[in-house]
């Protein structure tokens, strides 16, 4: 075996092609093998502090052996033995957490002024982030998300696994939006994208029921699901039409809203929601309707908090990987919502959004997260995702229950936590190395030194850096 120190795994030029023997994976081109630090056959993560995912305890000095892409051992450091080649990683002082599955990830990017389809620098900010898994939840550019899809898995672009969702689907409109109203329209949509390689599908605050139950139905037919940024239909009504998931939490239900009508979304709903009792009898029927019929929630809170004054904290990070005009167009509009401070609504709102979202999860309710990289430009892919981490511990998480919230709560809203989400032996190992801890000290989930997506490590510092200055331009 061949054991080398983080820096020099991090500089290390790519190692020879697997053998034939090895888990079939793509031919990386030129273009991604730059981003690569480790690709062997083995690789030995040791002396790590592992997370796994699941809620229990951290456990330091372990080791994570990964062969052929797969997670095959996991105990006490000094016990796993690797196989002969494998490059061993000693890890001490830092921590192994399970690739993020980010639940409401676009890969595209607004400001007030723009919208951009980020094919190049989202897949990249998500996987140097730590984020091994996105649900696109919404596209602007379905094919643009198709394309990238194929081309991460083919070897051709780095990036996460996509699960890409259709056009957003809502009622009448001029905009890049599929407005529907019948059900044949609704089922037609459905169809079409779905023989086109799409996966989820989306409505978006205007559609209507009977549209929605045709959509949802045809989905369903087909082996596909539905979730929702939702506002003409409440939360309960869009369970009893058999939705999959719900977008947002309390920013968005409709369930309380006194002048609520069949179909319609209520002019006003967002202000009227700093009305709404968190603790009361209706929102616990809401919560209550959900976790009975297993829908689960996406939490979204990075791109929400973008509406509080002076929040979140200005990382130099962020500043520099924005384009000079979306950087501009972002900071004019934060200004101009701190100079509003007094007049905001949002902060009892944003304080109600926190206890409903802790309220569903101690009900059974299953959370996951995403950043939505949309708004006012601050909330960017991947980091916006470890900003999530932060805010929920805000809203009263537990640190081990917001990662699970992150990472394993993702993947099972997705089907697939049998593959991915939690550090187990026989998953795919999609691992993030974390110098430090995060449990203990919540800022350091922003310190990714390497993210393993199926056995292969990238090098975070060289996918961030390919993208500066271009965030809000591709």
């Amino acid at each position: 075996m061949r054991t080398v120190s983080l820096p020099m795994a991090l500089a290390a030029s790519l190692l020879l092609a697997l053998p034939a023997a090895a888990q079939e994976r793509p031919d990386f081109s030129e273009n991604v093998r730059e981003f690569i630090s480790v690709d062997a056959p083995a690789v030995l993560l040791n002396y790590v502090t592992v997370v796994d995912g699941t809620g229990n305890p951290a456990v330091p000095d372990r080791a994570v052996l990964i062969e052929n892409g797969r997670i095959t051992q996991v105990g006490p450091a000094g016990y796993v033995r690797p196989p002969d080649g494998a490059e061993v990683l000693e890890l001490r002082g830092h921590t192994v957490i399970p690739g993020i599955v980010g639940l409401h990830n676009h890969t595209f990017y607004t400001t007030a002024n723009r919208r951009a389809q980020a094919s190049v620098t989202a897949p990249r900010l998500y996987l140097a982030s730590g984020v091994t898994t996105i649900r696109t939840t919404g596209s602007y550019h379905p094919y643009a998300e198709i394309n990238l899809k194929r081309a991460i898995e083919t070897g051709q672009e780095a990036g996460p696994y996509m699960h890409v969702t259709g056009p957003y689907i809502t009622g009448p409109t001029m905009s890049y939006m599929t407005g529907v109203e019948t059900e044949e329209e609704a089922r037609r949509v459905v169809a079409y994208w779905a023989e086109e390689g799409a996966t989820w599908f989306k409505f978006y605050t205007r559609v209507n029921r009977e549209a929605a139950r045709a959509a949802i139905a045809e989905a369903h037919r087909r082996g596909l699901k539905f979730t929702g940024h939702i506002c003409s239909l409440s939360f309960t009504e869009a369970v009893e039409l058999g939705i999959d998931n719900i977008e947002h939490g309390f920013f968005t239900n409709t369930d309380w809203d006194p002048d609520k009508q069949p179909d319609e979304c209520p002019p006003g709903a967002l202000t009227r929601l700093a009305d709404v009792e968190v603790d009361g009898p209706e929102v616990a029927a809401t919560i209550r309707t959900m976790v009975e019929n297993d829908v689960p929630m996406t939490s979204t809170l990075a791109v929400y908090e973008l509406m509080l004054p002076d929040r979140p904290p200005l990382e130099d990070r962020v500043l520099e990987a924005l384009a000079p005009e979306a950087r501009a167009e972002y900071l004019a509009t934060r200004e101009a919502i701190a100079a509003r401070a007094d007049d905001s609504p949002w902060t009892p709102i944003w304080e109600k959004a926190l206890a409903f979202e802790k309220a569903f999860h101690d009900a059974g309710g299953v959370l996951a997260a995403g950043v939505d990289p949309t708004g006012i430009g601050g909330a960017l892919p991947g980091f916006g995702d470890q900003r999530n981490y932060e805010l929920l511990l805000e809203a009263g998480f537990a640190p081990l229950e917001a990662l699970r919230i992150m990472t394993l709560n993702g993947a099972i809203v997705l089907g697939e936590d049998d593959q991915y989400g939690s550090i187990e032996e026989g998953k795919l190992a999609n691992l993030v190395v974390i110098e430090g801890d995060p449990v203990e000290r919540s800022e350091e989930i922003r310190n990714v030194r390497m993210v393993f997506r199926e056995g292969v490590g990238y090098d975070p510092d060289a996918l961030i850096a390919s993208v500066q200055g271009r965030v809000g331009i591709d």
